[in-house]
C-alpha cells in the first residue's frame, strides 16, 4: 500500500516508520522544512528508543521518504493519515482542531483517485464527520472515505506498542474503507493481534475513554497513597494486593507525583469538555483532573517538610524532570509544577536528566544542569527522585549521602526503601504512600 503520513510529530513519525517496516511505501509530510531536512539526513528529532535505526533501515530499503510536498504525496496514496497536533484549546480545554482541518483542506485539493483519509490524531467525537464535510466542500468531486484510527502508543515503548499492540481500533463507514484498512494492518492480522473494526464515533470515543480510565487509575492510587501515609499502610503493598485481582490488574497502580505527558492531561480535559457540550458532565474525569493537580502540590509540601519547613537557602538536587523515563517529553510533567515551586520559595536547584535538558533548559529557567547525580549531590540538602530513569534505580546511596551537606532523600517514585536509605547514611527518607 502507498501511504502518506501528514505530520511528523511523535505519532506521525512513529506510525510512518513502523508502517514502512511492515513493507508499505510511506511518505511522511511536514510543513517544517528544517525537520524534513533533519529526517532526510537520518536524524530523528525526538527521543524514542530504536526509532532512528528503524527509520534508517526503511529509508535504505526505499520504502520511506520525507517531503514538504503534500500534493505529490497525497496524489499517489491509497491512504492518507492525518497525524497533526490537537493541543488543548486555551480557555475551554477542548481539542484544537485547527491543524486537522487545515490538513483536510490540503488533502482535498490533492486527491486524484479513491483515497481513504484516516484520522490518527486524537480528536473529539464527530471530528471525522467534520473532516468528511471539509473535503467535500473543498473538492465536491473527490472520491474518498474517512476512517478513524486512534493511536495507543506509550512514549519510550512506542515501537513495541505499534508492532505488538493490545489492539488496533479502526472506525469506518463502509466495506471499501474497511478493506483498505485491513490491508494496511494485514501484518498484524497474520500475527493474531486483535483489530477492532467499528463505527467512526465509537472509535473516536474509545481513545478518550481509555486514556481517562488510565488517568483515573493513577489518580486513585495516588489518593490511596495519601491515606496510607496517615494510617501507617504501605501503598506498594496495597497496590500489589489489589492488582492481583484480575478485574483490576496491576498496571498504572504505582503511586507518584501525578500524571503528565502529551496525552492524559490533554485528553481528560477534552473529554470533560465533550461532556459539558452535551449537557452530560463527566464528573469522575473532572475530579481526576483536579486531584491530579492537588497531588503535585502535595509533593511540594512533602519536600518542604523534609527540609524542616522551608526551601529558602537550601540546595536541592532533582533527578529526572521528563514526565516519564525513556522520553525527552516535558509536556505537563510534574517537574513543571514542583521545580518552579522550589525556586520560587528560595531554593537553589540542580537537575540531572538523561534526555530532558534540550526541552528543560527553556521550561525550567534558573536551574543548573549536571551530567551525573554524584556531582549534582555535592553539598546538597535534599535529593528528589522525580523520574524513575534506569540510571537512577541502582544509585550508590552511601556515596550520595556522603557528598551531601544534609543527607535527605525524597523518593517520589518509591524506588528505594527506608531501610536502604538509613543504612546508607540518609538522616531523612521520604516516599509516597509509605
Amino acid at each position: 500500500m502507498r501511504i502518506a503520513m501528514i505530520g511528523t510529530g511523535y505519532v506521525g513519525l512513529v506510525s510512518g516508520i513502523c508502517f514502512s517496516d511492515f513493507g508499505h511505501d510511506v511518505v511522511c509530510v511536514d510543513k517544517n522544512a528544517d525537520k524534513i531536512l533533519q529526517l532526510k539526513a537520518g536524524h530523528v528529532p525526538i527521543y524514542e528508543p530504536g526509532l532512528e535505526g528503524l527509520m534508517q533501515k526503511s529509508v535504505s530499503a526505499g520504502r520511506l521518504s520525507f517531503t514538504t510536498d503534500l500534493t505529490a504525496a497525497v496524489a499517489n496514496a491509497d491512504a492518507v493519515f492525518i497525524a497533526v497536533g490537537t493541543p488543548s484549546r486555551r480557555g475551554d480545554g477542548h481539542a484544537d482542531l485547527t491543524y486537522v482541518m487545515e490538513a483536510a483542506c490540503d488533502i482535498a485539493r490533492a486527491i486524484t483517485k479513491y483515497t481513504v483519509v484516516v484520522t490518527k490524531s486524537t480528536v473529539p467525537v464527530g471530528t471525522n464527520q467534520q473532516v468528511k464535510k471539509t473535503i467535500l466542500r473543498e473538492n465536491p468531486k473527490a472520491t474518498f472515505d474517512v476512517a478513524s484510527n486512534p493511536e495507543f502508543l506509550r512514549e519510550g515503548a512506542a515501537i513495541d506498542d505499534f508492532m505488538r499492540p493490545d489492539r488496533v481500533v479502526v472506525g469506518v463507514e463502509n466495506d471499501r474503507a474497511s478493506e483498505v484498512m485491513a490491508e494496511i494492518y494485514r501484518p498484524l492480522y497474520l500475527r493474531d493481534f486483535p483489530v477492532l473494526t467499528t463505527d467512526l464515533e465509537s472509535a473516536e470515543m474509545i481513545k478518550y475513554a481509555a486514556n481517562a480510565f488510565l488517568a483515573t487509575k493513577i489518580t486513585f492510587i495516588n489518593e490511596i497513597a495519601g491515606i496510607c501515609e496517615r494510617v501507617g499502610a504501605d501503598v506498594k503493598e496495597v497496590s500489589r494486593g489489589i492488582g492481583l485481582d484480575g478485574r483490576i490488574g496491576n498496571k498504572f497502580l504505582h503511586a507518584g507525583p501525578g500524571y503528565g505527558g502529551s496525552c492524559f492531561p490533554k485528553d481528560t480535559a477534552a473529554l470533560a469538555r465533550i461532556g459539558q457540550e452535551h449537557a452530560y458532565p463527566m464528573q469522575i474525569t473532572e475530579t481526576v483532573m483536579r486531584v491530579n493537580e492537588e497531588v503535585k502540590h502535595r509533593m511540594v509540601n512533602k519536600l518542604r517538610n523534609a527540609l524542616g519547613g522551608s526551601f529558602n537557602g537550601n540546595l536541592v538536587t532533582v533527578l529526572g524532570v521528563t514526565f516519564k523515563p525513556n522520553t525527552d517529553d516535558m509536556r505537563d510533567a510534574p517537574s513543571l509544577t514542583i521545580v518552579p515551586a522550589l525556586i520560587g520559595a528560595g531554593a537553589s536547584v540542580r537537575v540531572v536528566d538523561p534526555q530532558g535538558r534540550s526541552e528543560g533548559e527553556n521550561l525550567l529557567p534558573g536551574v543548573k544542569w549536571f551530567d551525573n547525580p554524584y556531582d549534582a549531590a555535592l553539598g546538597s540538602n535534599l535529593i528528589v527522585l522525580l523520574t524513575e530513569w534506569n540510571e537512577f534505580r541502582a544509585l550508590d546511596l552511601e556515596r550520595l549521602a556522603k557528598n551531601m551537606a544534609t543527607p535527605r532523600l525524597a523518593d517520589l517514585r518509591n524506588v528505594y526503601s527506608a531501610k536502604a536509605a538509613e543504612l546508607s547514611g540518609f538522616e531523612t527518607y521520604v516516599a509516597v504512600g509509605r
